[in-house]
């Protein structure tokens, strides 16, 4: 069927920066946006076993939505979970991986930095990256256990503490033999919420890399044609934990998205 939803997976509410470049080139698709709050945050999670969760919760999501494509939309499952879920389904899977290559492509002073989630961070796949990509520059890898949970606060709530995000990003900025950092990849679906935030705390201005925009494009590719018709009414959300607070449910409708029957 023409009309079968796309999938937009993430932890928690991050990927809603993808979903909405999703939205910009693909006006004509229906979304099914998942948010594993019951798992939340992945980065406190043995690999083994949230490798388990994640493809336990796409056998259930597959059988009963019949999604075209699934978009993983969290840097920290990407990395970790992708093969799994292609060797078993039979969808395309769209990841989310740091845009280090980008970067590298983008830098002038050669010194990038990678704000991520611990867990992307120890991933071999990220340093893989560095490896293909950029070995003429200097990839500093900073891993902060604390900004996703800030930034889900600051969307539910508007305010972010400036010191405690400085505190968090502000190993990305380096300053080595009279050059500086001038890029610095968002490697979390999160963070980019933030970005106007950390524009103001950083010390000198960066380019701030926000994969959403490539993300959307490859899933594009993948499902070029858009359906015979779209089904009136809100893309829907599903908690895995089965509800969610009122200032969630109200920020999710504000992006288009009602809980799902």
């Amino acid at each position: 069927m023409s009309d079968r939803p796309v999938i937009v997976f993430d932890s928690g509410i991050g990927g809603l920066t993808v979903l909405r470049e999703l939205r910009v080139v693909m006006p004509d698709r229906r979304f099914l946006y998942v948010a594993d709050d019951a798992g939340f945050p992945y980065g406190d999670w043995e690999e083994a076993a949230l490798v388990e969760r994640i493809v336990a919760l796409f056998d259930d999501l597959l059988t009963e939505h019949d999604p075209a494509l699934a978009v993983i939309a969290c840097n920290t499952a990407s990395t970790l979970v992708m093969p799994a879920l292609r060797a078993r389904f039979s969808i395309p899977f769209v990841g989310t991986v740091p845009a280090i290559k980008p970067a590298a492509e983008r830098t002038r002073s050669g010194l990038v930095s990678v704000l991520a989630t611990p867990g992307t961070v120890r991933r071999d796949y990220t340093r893989g990256l560095i490896d293909q990509f950029a070995r003429e520059c200097h990839v500093r890898l900073v891993g902060s256990a604390r900004l996703a949970p800030m930034a889900e606060h600051f969307l539910r709530t508007g305010t972010v503490d400036p010191e405690e995000l400085l505190a968090e990003a502000g190993d990305c900025f380096l300053e080595q033999a009279g050059r500086r950092t001038d890029i610095v990849v968002l490697a979390c679906t999160h963070y980019p919420f933030l970005a106007n935030a950390l524009r103001k705390v950083a010390p000198w201005p960066v380019d701030w890399l926000d994969p959403a925009e490539a993300i959307a494009r490859q899933a594009l590719k993948l499902l070029p044609e858009p359906p015979a018709t779209l089904p009136e009414g809100f893309d829907r959300v599903i908690f895995t934990s089965g509800s969610a607070d009122h200032a969630t449910r109200r920020l999710l409708h504000g992006f288009g998205l009602e809980t799902a029957a």
